[in-house]
């Protein structure tokens, strides 16, 4: 047997294993120890189980699960093996194609978020729980479990409440959500896999739906960081669809800018990248603010 570690594997540890016997290769993702998991982190290797059956649409682009154990009597953490796909990670190839070029990625990108955001789950939350009866109480949960996280490293964390604050005193904004669509969680560049000898950028694989949830899809990482930039990314929007761009939508975009920047707080400390920690409480700041300017504006 012959085992590498993975790059990019931010939260678990991934391995790809040859086994003696084996024709193929195959990946061995381990979650960290149940007593090291921020509360707000906690069995997303389970969450990512459940979801799989949600998931059909882009199933034919993601590994296929070959076995699960959550009993820890073989190592002391959750672990799965899947197979491993064939490609190279966006990160390392998608350099490589000409810029103009690399709208093409992004349209199957946008694709690929559209089909999983089309699938209407049977309530608010994870997949594999909890489940919320509205999208407002898995916004507020989130943040204040996340912000209950920082608090325990010994971080402040008053930023993070007034974002909890700020949603709960406008519920029936976010409540105007009334369908629960499937996010992705995280689904970007770092996880996707492209075709390495395609003559233009061609995913041919999409890993790591641990974090997906049943919610607003303008909620998804992946909403967030197709706005982030106006370069070649804005062709994901040629597949994806238009963006709501009314008030009440720009008013929720705030809370869930405050809640993406307070899980980044989050991993980049567990990370141990101090420093952006600090940059953190900025960008923590001015979001805030365009959100009270937004919500003030709303009652004039």
């Amino acid at each position: 047997m012959r085992a590498v570690e993975l790059g990019f594997g931010g939260y678990n540890s991934v391995y790809r294993v040859e086994l003696a016997g084996w024709d193929e290769a195959v990946v061995l993702r381990v979650a960290p120890e149940a007593g090291v998991q921020f509360g707000s982190e906690r069995g997303l290797m389970r969450n990512e189980y459940a979801s799989l059956p949600w998931l059909a649409g882009i199933a034919e682009l993601m590994p296929r699960v070959l076995a699960v154990d959550w009993s820890h009597e073989v190592v002391d953490r959750d672990w799965m093996i899947q197979s491993c796909l064939p490609g190279v990670p966006a990160p390392e190839q998608l350099g490589r194609y000409p810029r103009a070029g690399r709208t093409t990625f992004f349209r199957q990108l946008g694709a690929i978020a559209r089909t999983v955001h089309d699938v209407r789950g049977p309530h608010f939350g994870r997949p594999g729980g909890p489940a919320y009866a509205s999208w407002s109480e898995v916004v507020i949960a989130s943040l204040t479990q996340i912000a209950d996280d920082i608090e325990q490293v010994g971080l402040d964390a008053s930023d993070v409440r007034e974002a909890v604050a700020l949603a709960a005193e406008h519920r029936a904004t976010l409540d105007e959500v009334r369908e629960p669509r499937l996010l992705t969680g995280d689904l970007w560049t770092v996880n996707c896999l492209l075709d390495a000898d395609a003559p233009e950028p061609r995913i041919s694989g999409v890993l790591d739906f641990d974090r997906t949830e049943f919610g607003d899809p303008a909620a998804d990482w992946t909403i967030r960081m197709a706005q982030a930039k106006d370069d070649e990314r804005e062709a994901f929007w040629q597949s994806y669809g238009d963006l709501d761009r009314s008030p009440d939508a720009t008013r929720r975009a705030a809370i869930y800018e405050a809640r993406h920047l307070a899980a980044i707080r989050l991993e980049r400390y567990r990370l141990g990248k101090h420093e952006t920690v600090k940059e953190s409480y900025d960008a923590m700041a001015k979001v805030l603010a365009v959100g009270r300017d937004e919500f003030h504006a709303d009652t004039q």
